[in-house]
């Protein structure tokens, strides 16, 4: 493979710095499993505060913290509404089903969210033949709808909408904070209207790995059991916690110069013949485009850019992704941006490559 010089694949892709590494290696451990990691119990606490609820609980990584929301709420046989974009539905290996016999249903929103009418007549009537409909999971910000952070006062009006039909709901915050930097709010702004949320801390906020899971006393309870279920359940995890409480310390504001060099990258894409975007649609950190049919399809085009150092994905036939991080600075992004118009103006039909990458809606 050749050698990657500028990697815009995925905010997953970030290195700790030192000074993250340095945070870890002094990281106080004890056996979390029995709650006596103080790092763990740092962080945890940390996050309850921070989302505006009781508790937390550490995981491993996003996909088992959004499926210990799913089965902290649900019953064998029930029912989630998700938008149809959405990750729980699409990108966790059907973990509802198979975790927690859980079915989805999905619904198309747009950007990637939903509003009460697009909910509205969803919620299954109390009979013996049906699924019963228990929980509204949400994804803020969006991944397939374009890294779009939901208005305030749409988030409130459709988690009032699913609490008024009797529905828990669970947010998908693995970028939230991308979301909070992006409308100005805190995060229990947003938190305030879940009954259970998911942090990702390997993302944007820089991390090796991590996530967590915030909610009522009861529902973490509930959601520790799940974890061990899953095999989650850890020991002296205060190494990688302590990686998360420096991010959350050092990370989080941070997030707007890579909202601002997505804007950037936005803005050069725009300039290149043959491609097309939306700029005003780059909110945050992801920027989505698309490439003419008549040049080449998306898998040719990131096969191109990969030969030339430069990572993106394909995310269907004709649509790319790429993705603004701290390992990734505007003169990198300027450098791929250009490498970007080279690679359109000399052709690239010539390549092979994948148009079903990990976000594709094929």
């Amino acid at each position: 493979m050749p050698d990657v010089l500028i990697n815009l694949y995925s905010d997953t892709v970030t290195k700790p710095s030192a000074a993250m590494r340095e945070a870890i290696a002094r990281a106080e451990v004890g056996d979390d499993m029995s709650g006596e990691d103080p790092t763990v119990n740092r962080l945890e606490a940390l996050m309850a505060k921070t989302l505006g609820h009781e508790a937390a609980v550490f995981a491993c990584s996003g996909t088992q913290s959004n499926q210990m929301g799913v089965k902290t709420h649900c019953l064998p046989g029930d029912e989630l509404l998700i938008e149809a974009g959405g990750h729980i539905a699409c990108f966790e290996a059907g973990g509802p089903a198979v975790l927690s016999g859980v079915t989805c249903r999905t619904i198309p929103g747009t950007l990637g969210m939903l509003d009460v009418a697009d909910l509205e007549g969803k919620v299954r009537a109390d009979n013996q033949h049906l699924c019963v409909t228990r929980l509204l999971c949400l994804e803020n910000t969006t991944n397939v709808g374009g890294g779009r952070a939901w208005p305030l006062d749409q988030l409130a009006r459709v988690c009032g909408w699913a609490h008024d039909n009797g529905l828990k709901t669970h947010l998908d915050g693995a970028r939230l904070f991308n979301a909070c930097v992006a409308k100005g709010c805190s995060a229990a702004e947003i938190g305030q209207h879940f009954d259970t949320i998911s942090i990702c801390f390997s993302k944007g906020l820089g991390c090796p790995m991590g996530s967590v899971l915030v909610g009522s006393t009861d529902d973490i309870r509930k959601a520790r059991r799940a974890r061990k279920l899953f095999g989650g359940a850890l020991r002296q995890a205060g190494i990688v916690a302590a990686a998360a409480v420096y991010a959350m310390e050092n990370n989080v504001e941070r997030l707007a110069i890579d909202h601002d060099n997505a804007k950037t990258l936005a803005r050069e894409i725009a300039k290149i013949d043959g491609l097309s975007i939306q700029v005003e649609d780059v909110e945050t950190n992801l920027v989505f485009f698309e490439v003419d049919p008549k040049l080449g399809n998306a898998g040719q085009l990131a096969a191109a850019l990969l030969e030339r150092g430069v990572k993106i994905g394909a995310s269907g036939a004709q649509r790319l992704r790429a993705c603004t991080h701290l390992d990734v600075s505007r003169d990198g992004v300027m450098q791929a941006a250009e490498i970007l118009r080279q690679t359109v103006q000399a052709g690239f039909r010539q390549y092979k490559g994948s148009a079903t990458g990990p976000y594709s809606r094929a």
